[in-house]
């Protein structure tokens, strides 16, 4: 990876000088998430492979994190993981009791897969989801409802939250790396991509290399997001980001299409495409941070759509597999009748009327399943969270009482 040396040797500066995070930021870093959460959607829905490109969501969502991550680590790290760990596992356990109380319903159980004892074992990550949770394999739909195979879809988003759980855990020393070797710890992820793309790093199983991936492919953006609100981004002179960052995307680019780019087989598929991307794209989005005392006029009729995101965020990430299967579903009941078959073909072949529905489904579930993102925080449950001076407002009171 292409980077600027000296920024190795950059002096720490006093905490006094030290560019602190400004409230106004938080709201560009809002618009960010929920720009991600709304592509996140749209890609699972449609399948489009230039989506990736246009908006890399999954290192964007990470690097947030990892900003949120470092600027809490100013408190104990034990305190700061387990407010973390708080705030994430219990929207993952509501998921479960639904889910597989579901997939046992239907047949699945420890006979499946040929080791009983295995299965109640692994059963412990969708407690604590330290690797991926297990599910039922082939299980039949809900005729009308639901499509077969179901599990797969619930289950599809929780690698997000297994990574997600390790880079907390890791936080606190890629943190002090971080401030002794900025450039070595920033490439590690991607050397790593690098290592495991040219087989020149190879482990046994599936579990161990499946969560070294996701360090390689978006490592480098979590360190990138603590990167930026230690200032070490502001450091630099102004040019060399927007000198750098492009570069590296390009080469990420450059890969992909060099390994047949294309529906099937998109940045998904191609982690070191996928980490050289997201690095240089995030790197450019976190280089131009504006600092907005309010919302800019074009977005003030979204705020409270954008403050209802980030508040179900969680929610949102988890079920949303789900309700684009159930949409998908009901949606292919129009085929049915000739009328529309015949006259609106288009119509039925849209995703835009099933990413309507889709959304529709998503609001439903954060009715249903969101108030346990506010339990987590231990704040009162609300229903439609909107109003953005009272999340701000118990937000910061929570981070001054705790490790959320």
């Amino acid at each position: 990876m292409t980077t600027a040396p000296a920024a190795q040797a950059l002096p720490d500066l006093p905490k006094e000088q030290t560019p602190s995070p400004k409230p106004g930021r938080d709201r560009y870093f809002d618009l960010l998430r929920a720009l991600a959460l709304f592509r996140v959607v749209l890609y699972h829905l449609t399948g489009w492979a230039w989506l990736p490109l246009v908006f890399p969501s999954m290192g964007v969502m990470f690097a947030l994190a990892g900003n949120l991550m470092a600027r809490s680590l100013k408190r104990p790290p034990v305190q700061v993981i387990r407010g973390r760990m708080r705030r994430l596992l219990p929207p993952l356990w509501l998921l479960g009791v639904v889910g597989v109380t579901g997939m046992v319903l239907q047949g699945w159980g420890p006979g499946d897969d040929g080791h009983p004892g295995w299965w109640w074992l692994h059963l412990t990550f969708w407690i604590v989801p330290f690797s991926d949770p297990p599910y039922g394999e082939g299980l039949p739909g809900v005729p009308g409802l639901i499509g077969e195979n179901w599990a797969a879809d619930l289950a599809g988003p929780l690698w997000y939250i297994r990574a997600y759980l390790w880079y907390v855990l890791l936080s606190p020393l890629l943190l002090k790396a971080l401030r002794a070797l900025p450039v070595v710890t920033l490439s590690l992820p991607i050397v790593l991509a690098v290592a495991f793309e040219q087989g020149w790093l190879t482990l046994p199983g599936e579990r161990i290399p499946s969560a070294l991936t996701d360090f390689s492919t978006f490592g480098a953006c979590w360190i990138l997001g603590m990167a930026h609100q230690e200032g070490i981004l502001r450091r630099l002179p102004r040019y060399v980001v927007p000198s750098v960052a492009p570069v590296i995307a390009l080469a990420g680019l450059w890969y992909a299409v060099r390994h047949d780019f294309g529906t099937g087989n998109d940045l998904d598929s191609m982690p070191l495409a996928q980490a050289l991307w997201s690095f240089g794209t995030v790197l450019l989005l976190l280089h131009v941070s504006p600092s907005w005392s309010e919302w800019p006029r074009r977005l003030r009729p979204l705020a409270g759509t954008i403050t209802l995101l980030n508040s179900r965020a969680v929610t949102i990430y988890l079920w949303h597999n789900t309700c684009i299967l159930i949409a998908a579903t009901l949606w292919d009941h129009l085929w049915a009748f000739p009328l529309l078959e015949q006259n609106v073909p288009g119509l039925l072949e849209s995703p835009w009327p099933v990413l309507a529905l889709v959304w529709l489904l998503i609001g439903a579930c954060i009715l249903a399943f969101g108030w346990a993102e506010d339990l987590a925080a231990r704040q009162k449950p609300r229903l439609w969270p909107t109003d953005e001076r009272r999340v701000r407002v118990r937000d910061s009171r929570r981070h001054a009482s705790s490790g959320g």
